[in-house]
């Protein structure tokens, strides 16, 4: 293996133990140790790869979004279904994940947004540039939907694509503060009403 190589490798396994660690932690909660020892990278070597934590943060927030979004394009691709049932399929794969580890779930928007919107502008807006990632592929599967017949659309695609993501932000929100998948099943008969299905 090359060194460049083996560059890239440690520094995957970086943004991939992070990830894991801060969606349990929060960011704030996390030292750089502990992230390197998981992964057995000596102390020393964290600046050969990221500038600072914040540079870290921001690279973990890309990372994540960028396995993320192929995710929901994996799910969203399915030609032997309506868009309809391309955008349920979508809630109920985010509904099984953020009801892991005690409804704790795995999505680093809903554990970092908050935390880290004020704290890094950086951060900031990889969060941000990940959401709208989101939405516009919730926006297409809607407009998708009201082009086939499978949902009802009453205004813009966009804006409905928009407050869908919100609600289901929300509810996983909640359901970490009450332990409780509740507030997930809620979000799915209101996304259910919302669309006429």
């Amino acid at each position: 293996m090359t060194p460049r190589r083996a560059d890239q490798d440690t520094r995957v396994n970086l943004l991939d133990a992070a990830e894991k660690i801060f969606a349990t932690k929060g960011y704030a909660a996390v030292g750089i140790n502990e992230v390197l020892s998981s992964v057995g990278v000596p102390k020393g070597s964290f600046y050969h790869y990221f500038a600072s934590k914040d540079a870290f943060g921001e690279a973990v927030i890309g990372h994540y979004f960028e396995h993320y979004l192929l995710e929901i394009d994996q799910i969203m691709g399915r030609p032997d279904a309506s868009w309809a049932q391309r955008l349920m399929a979508y809630w109920e794969n985010w509904r099984s994940t953020q009801s892991l580890d005690e409804c704790q779930g795995r999505c680093l928007a809903v554990k970092l947004g908050a935390e880290v919107a004020d704290m890094s502008e950086p951060m900031r807006l990889a969060l941000k540039t990940g959401t709208t990632g989101v939405v516009d592929r919730l926006e297409k599967a809607v407009a998708g939907g009201a082009a086939d017949g499978s949902l009802t659309l009453r205004g813009e695609a966009r804006a409905m694509a928009g407050s869908l993501y919100e609600l289901w932000l929300g509810a996983s929100v909640m359901a970490k503060v009450h332990r409780s998948i509740t507030p997930m099943d809620h979000a799915t008969a209101t996304t259910r009403q919302l669309l006429g299905l």
